[in-house]
């Protein structure tokens, strides 16, 4: 168990997130609830032998790390995979109901029974960046046409940081950048990594911004430097300062960035029982309500 602030968040959260399932359990010294559901959490990080890393973020410390899960009642656990939270849950669920949540998404080492041994001989594959690689390298290959297995193509191939790979996969669809969504996302942040390339330096932008906070061309510029180091959520907030000053700035190019980061930080809706909803991420939830409040003001 590893306690996270928002110095190492980027590392144990979303960097450990791209091998290894990670499990993260907010809460709070006063919260009764938490000091239940802790030890839980702690006995089956072991129980599971390693299937997923477990860390624990102080909501009260962390406050901004709170709202960008959009956090509002203590405990809540939210587990992440491929730097995108997938699944969550909140209150001290007994420890049945929790290893329940966990089979859903991780297997552990040593399985009881025959479905949990099977589950255990997929996952591998399904948590190694090369198989999945090889798997949407297949499927585009196999469906040049399939804009959504091109999407998730060359995210992974740019999440990988193979920019050029990304940008070969990218071609044969790069004319439907003005009309479709999910396409204009892959065009902005390759524009994004090739702005980064220039080498700005963050310093002159942020004396820039600290000089003048209407100096939007400098609030995007760094947006950009953000979001070609996949800082989703800080690209975002300066995206939003923009727009809280300018709604439509530059022919709406903050707002247009803000849904491009949004489209590629949307994870894959998790497999739910029929008739259920699938969950939203929180961290998507969350900066569409912010879009939105500012947009709509």
């Amino acid at each position: 168990m590893i306690d996270v602030t928002i110095e190492n968040f980027e590392q144990e959260v979303i960097a450990a997130s791209l091998t290894q399932p990670v499990l993260v359990d907010f809460w709070a010294p006063w919260c009764g609830p938490c000091k239940a559901i802790g030890p839980i959490l702690e006995k089956l990080e072991v129980a599971y032998g390693g299937a997923f890393k477990l860390v624990k973020i102080n909501s009260d410390e962390e406050q901004q790390l709170a709202g960008a899960f959009g956090i509002r009642s203590i405990p809540t656990v939210i587990l992440l995979k491929n730097g995108q939270p997938v699944d969550g849950f909140m209150g001290a669920l007994p420890e049945g109901k929790v290893r329940e949540f966990l089979d859903k998404h991780v297997q552990a080492l040593a399985p009881e029974d025959e479905e949990a041994e099977e589950a255990a001989l997929e996952e591998p594959a399904a948590l190694d960046p090369a198989a999945q690689l090889e798997k949407l390298q297949h499927a585009v290959a196999t469906d040049p046409a399939n804009d959504d297995a091109r999407f998730d193509y060359v995210k992974a191939l740019l999440l990988a940081g193979r920019e050029d790979d990304a940008r070969r996969a990218f071609e044969p669809v790069a004319n439907k950048a003005a009309v479709v969504r999910r396409v204009d996302a892959l065009a902005r942040w390759l524009d994004a990594l090739s702005f980064a390339a220039s080498q700005p330096k963050a310093a002159e932008l942020d004396a820039k911004i600290a000089a003048n906070k209407r100096d939007f061309q400098a609030r995007f510029d760094r947006a950009r430097l953000l979001f070609a180091q996949q800082q989703w959520t800080a690209a975002m907030d300066e995206l939003l300062e923009i727009l809280m000053r300018d709604k439509a700035w530059n022919e709406d190019l903050a707002r247009k960035t803000y849904i491009a980061i949004l489209e590629v930080i949307e994870p894959p809706k998790p497999k739910v029982a029929e008739g259920q909803i699938p969950p939203d991420d929180p961290t998507v939830a969350t900066y569409r309500r912010r879009l939105s409040s500012v947009v709509l003001s």
